[in-house]
């Protein structure tokens, strides 16, 4: 039989020179293979300087397929990098001399006050990463006062998720292709206390995900030893906790090929939650959102991860938030892993900014405490930045501060 290890190693060798997925620094160059690089990793949480770290230790713990699953972009990654790569464009127009012995990193997002624009963005599967998964995760936004969006693909249910949270987690809805099944699910989130809705438009079936592909070509055990059923949608949808005793005959995909924007009113009848739409790149479609009455709107690549568009999401920004000029909040996610990043997106009239792979990562790497380090580190940063450029509260932070 072939053993985990070398699984790992045939893992490494194919990804080594992927620079995508570590943010320009190949797996084989970051990673190895050799016992320098193990023992640089590091061993607990509080000993990570920035959210990076906690990657190689993810990496390190996870078997391959799952690791490649959190690191896959699609076809050659190139629009996962180009969320990394976009930062570099943009630059910090400081000024000195003002008052920022206090810094007010708080937010107020549809009445309710946040400390800090960081939240947790959905991520479904989370058991994949640790055997407490969601929870691990809905603990440690809690426990530091994040805000955590959850997954309709969550590994626990969102009544589990929403008792251990001091407030309810925001639900992400991914609409199945039969009403009913979609209809019973939404009811579901809004029963247990969500008080927003988050519709991902974004990620239909069919995305190229190269790097996962091979892994699971290549990798020592077959994924359907776990995945019972396989990989149709029907087939996820029936291991997934929010579509537990649900007629499921129907249906045979998310995110319905023949949707169109009469989903947003369908969706809004349904239900007294908020309503944001996710995956949103263009001014074009931000004004349409608008029409249909949105909430807010979350523009997002889907971390890489569904469209080949080679454009980061911080470069569409700017245009989503000329379209929509004030009149609804406007969030953002996409390759976030410093403070200054957010600094940029905050600069750019972003009302929060989303993180998914760094706080996967941590939870992967060390667990709810992870998380919390991560959302810990952030914070730091974002409060250092704000200080170093002169902004002692977000709403100090305008477009001034940003140079193209």
């Amino acid at each position: 039989m072939v053993t985990h290890q070398h699984g790992r190693r045939r893992f490494l060798q194919m990804l080594a020179s992927s620079p995508a997925l570590t943010g320009g620094i190949g797996l084989g160059s970051l990673l190895g293979a050799s016992s320098h690089a193990e023992e640089e990793l590091i061993t607990a949480a509080d000993q990570a300087v920035n959210v990076l770290e906690f990657e190689a230790v993810a990496r390190k713990n996870l078997p391959p397929w799952h690791y490649a699953y959190l690191a896959t972009g699609v076809t050659d990654d190139s629009t996962l990098q180009a969320n990394r790569d976009a930062f570099g464009r943009y630059q910090l127009h400081t000024r000195r001399l003002v008052d920022v012995a206090k810094v007010d990193m708080s937010v107020k997002l549809f009445g309710e006050v946040w400390e800090t624009p960081i939240m947790l963005s959905p991520v479904g599967s989370q058991r994949a990463f640790h055997p407490e998964a969601e929870l691990a995760t809905a603990r440690a936004a809690s426990a530091q006062k994040h805000n955590f969006i959850c997954s309709t693909h969550s590994s626990t249910a969102i009544e589990e998720v929403n008792k251990v949270m001091e407030r309810p987690a925001w639900f992400q809805l991914y609409p199945t292709d039969d009403w009913n099944v979609t209809r019973a699910v939404v009811k579901r989130a809004e029963k247990a206390g969500c008080p927003v809705m988050v519709l991902t438009v974004d990620s239909q079936n069919g995305a190229l995900r190269d790097t996962l592909f091979k892994v699971r070509r290549s990798a020592p055990v077959k994924c359907t030893d776990c995945h019972i059923g396989g990989f149709t949608y029907n087939a996820v949808a029936s291991r997934r906790p929010m579509f537990a005793g649900l007629d499921l005959s129907k249906v045979t995909t998310q995110l319905p090929l023949n949707m169109t924007w009469d989903v947003l009113p369908r969706l809004k009848e349904l239900t007294s939650m908020k309503l944001l739409i996710k995956g949103i790149v263009t001014k074009e479609d931000a004004a349409l959102a608008l029409q249909q009455g949105v909430d807010g709107i979350i523009v997002s690549n889907h971390g890489g991860r569904s469209e080949d568009s080679k454009r980061a999401s911080i470069d569409c920004l700017p245009d989503v938030i000329a379209a929509v000029n004030g009149k609804v909040p406007v969030l953002v996610d996409g390759g976030f892993r410093r403070g200054t990043d957010f600094f940029k997106a905050l600069a750019m009239g972003a009302s929060a900014v989303c993180i998914g792979r760094p706080y996967l990562w941590a939870l992967a790497a060390f667990g709810q405490l992870g998380v919390e380090t991560v959302l810990t580190l952030l914070r730091k940063e974002l409060q250092i930045d704000m200080r170093q450029a002169g902004a002692a509260s977000i709403g100090q932070i305008t477009r001034e501060f940003l140079v193209r």
